[in-house]
């Protein structure tokens, strides 16, 4: 038998260069098991706990719970601004349909259930203007104003709206119920610029110190004393903690934590005086209609002159605080505070500055008697003019007053001897860039400076001197030259708002001292400054601070701060010369003959007042401050009617009002005759 032969192994051998290729591979291989071994465990035994944690949280989503802010109280405990519950519609802008004809489609939609406009309006949007639905523009606005937030595009619906989008979420993507405080403002337009308003906090806000540990989304004090006592007024968000399951479906809720209310802020305001200050306001400006005066604004300050305590503020015209306590339409809006309203937003007892007449004379007179240029019975015998080189000034109406003294001045207001004190005290402008002695005491009295009042807003004023006046000079000139290339250069200046100075290019003179000598000229004041200059009158020197807060308290009512700040300064006037200057106001408010007698003569209580007439570029401007010295109840109340007429006819009748209602007495309309300045 034949054997087989087995066949030639025809494997080549392995070299030793390919058996160090399959050991790199086979190294590389075992390497990278190795380390997807050893990440597995790390993940699964050494950080397990911390990713079930995570997914657990991943699971959970906490839905805010807006905390109340606190309640605004007038000093005898009143609630003047409270809360309420409501129901808020928001839409959170990532979460809507990303296709743009869906998106329209859902906010048409929505629109319709919530009762909106789908109409295509203006919408105002930081310096854009674009015409979109109001939902949308509200949307568009609430995006610039902080990108990724919720925005909310309905307040205060029905509970049947609340529950209609509720049961159809899935319909409405991006669209949320949430319960909510609004602001309640219970007596409308009361003290409206004095409140302020409130709102979400935006990207820009949410970088400054006053604002600082806010979170997206809060909602803070945006102006007035819901501004100025945010951090108070504000309280702590809770949150509801709400599990979902992987399509963000609520399944169950867990433990919740408590919203924490706002502190509440006790005001110095009389609820009772400030609705009479307020309408005692609109009165005068009946008066001055009825004389033929165009006047469609003023304002009032009330202050007890020991501490500057703010008795009552106003400012006309006003509106009701309660239209921002939901979002405002633009229409609303320019409807209620655009053009031909007359800024009702402003309040123009601290932020309208404003040249104040005749008032000013304490001032001057004040100058005069410190630095020796006067004495209390120094004669003056008015002729009834004062000339100033070529120019000649007259006294209102051109009264001629004969031999006066200081007391006699002021009871009859007799503008040529305050403007020969004006000329006598007006200094070197190259010695005293700053002024003289009536800078100086106008400086010291308050004005041409804010005052410290707790709100926002306040305008310093200005006092004219010759550094000033230099200053407006080079302002003009570099202005004027910006527009010198084009036609008619001095027209297009002007219109283009080159109105720094008269284009003169001229120097400080003395008929700038004169013009600041009767409150006139440059010289601008608010009526806040005013009542607080005499409120220094009346307590002897001292330049309060005024101020609307006057505690913080809890809501049991528990005093947690006192808000009593320090005055200004102390200004020292001789017993002698301070007792003259007040025996002149007291003559011009209650002696026969005075400037306001009329109006006040029958006034029970002593009253030191002033008339002023302040000649403006739209016609004249009534002014009238008084103060009542009572050992109780002392009060200083300044009041202004823009285009008003002279002082006694429209200001003085609603100071009296104002003080009637302080010290309990009949209220009476009495306008006055006098028509000096």
């Amino acid at each position: 038998m034949t054997g087989l032969t087995p066949p030639d192994d025809r494997r080549a051998p392995i070299t030793p260069q390919l058996a160090l290729r399959v050991a790199i591979l086979g190294g590389v291989a075992l390497a990278l098991f190795a380390i997807v071994f050893f990440r597995l465990w790390f993940l699964q035994v050494l950080s397990g706990d911390q990713y079930l944690a995570q997914a657990s949280t991943n699971r959970v989503r906490d839905v805010v719970v807006q905390a109340p802010r606190g309640e605004l109280i007038d000093r005898h405990g009143r609630t003047l601004v409270e809360n309420r519950r409501a129901v808020a519609v928001v839409v959170s802008p990532p979460k809507l349909p990303q296709e743009a004809a869906a998106r329209t489609r859902e906010l048409t939609r929505l629109s319709h259930v919530i009762g909106m406009s789908t109409r295509p309006q203006k919408c105002r949007v930081d310096r854009d203007v674009v015409r979109v639905m109001e939902v949308d523009c509200l949307l568009r606005r609430g995006i610039w104003n902080l990108p990724y937030a919720n925005v909310t595009v309905k307040t205060d619906v029905s509970r049947d709206v609340a529950f209609f989008l509720a049961e159809r979420a899935q319909q409405f993507p991006g669209v949320s119920i949430q319960q909510v405080f609004l602001r309640r403002y219970r007596f409308d337009d009361v003290g409206a610029q004095l409140f302020g308003t409130v709102g979400q906090v935006d990207s820009a806000q949410l970088g400054e110190d006053h604002y600082r540990g806010v979170r997206r989304g809060t909602i803070v004090g945006q102006s007035g004393l819901e501004y100025t006592y945010d951090r108070y007024l504000r309280g702590r968000d809770g949150a509801t903690r709400v599990q979902v399951d992987a399509f963000g479906q609520a399944k169950g809720y867990l433990p919740t934590r408590a919203p924490v209310s706002g502190a509440n802020l006790r005001l110095s305001l009389d609820l009772g005086l400030q609705s009479a200050g307020q309408q005692a306001l609109a009165t005068g400006i009946g008066l001055a209609n009825a004389n033929g005066n165009p006047s469609q604004g003023g304002a009032f300050v009330a202050l007890d002159p020991r501490n500057g305590e703010v008795l009552a503020m106003g400012s006309a015209p006003t509106y009701d605080a309660n239209l921002f306590a939901r979002p405002l339409s633009q229409r609303r809006y320019d409807a209620v505070f655009g053009p031909g309203t007359n800024n009702p937003l402003v309040n123009r007892a601290i932020s309208g500055a404003y040249p104040i007449g005749s008032t000013f004379k304490i001032v001057t007179a004040a100058a005069a008697l410190t630095a020796g240029i006067i004495t209390p019975d120094t004669v003056y015998v008015d002729s009834g003019t004062f000339r100033e080189g070529a120019l000649v000034r007259r006294n209102a109406g051109g009264a001629v007053y004969g031999a006066v003294s200081l007391r006699s001045a002021l009871a009859v207001s007799v503008d040529t001897f305050f403007y020969d004190l004006g000329a006598r005290l007006n200094a070197d402008p190259g010695s005293h860039p700053n002024g003289g002695q009536l800078q100086e005491w106008a400086r010291k009295f308050g004005f041409g400076g804010s005052t410290g009042i707790d709100l926002g807003g306040e305008q310093g004023g200005n006092i004219p001197t010759p550094r000033w006046r230099d200053r407006q000079n080079r302002m003009q000139a570099r202005c004027e030259r910006t527009y010198a290339k084009h036609p008619r250069a001095a027209r297009r200046a002007y219109s283009a708002g080159c109105v720094f100075a008269d284009g003169t290019d001229r120097p400080w003179s003395v008929g700038d001292n004169t013009n600041l000598s009767v409150g006139q000229g440059d010289f601008l004041a608010t009526p806040l400054q005013l009542a607080v200059a005499y409120a220094a009158l009346e307590n002897g020197g001292t330049v309060v601070r005024p101020h609307v807060g006057l505690q913080i308290t809890d809501p049991a009512g528990r005093v947690l701060q006192q808000i009593a700040p320090k005055p200004a300064r102390r200004i020292d006037i001789p017993e002698t010369d301070l007792q003259a200057i007040r025996d002149g106001l007291r003559a011009a408010a209650q002696e026969p003959g005075g400037t306001s007698y009329d109006v006040m003569g029958t006034f029970p209580k002593p009253v030191y007042g002033k008339t002023g007439t302040a000649q403006t570029s739209r016609g004249d401007q009534s002014w009238y401050v008084a103060y009542v010295p009572d050992p109780v109840r002392p009060i200083v109340v300044a009041a202004t009617v823009e285009q008003g007429g002279f002082g006694a006819q429209a200001a003085a009748p609603a100071v009296r009002l104002i003080l009637s209602k302080w010290f309990g007495v009949r209220s009476e309309v009495i306008s006055g005759t006098s028509r000096t300045n």
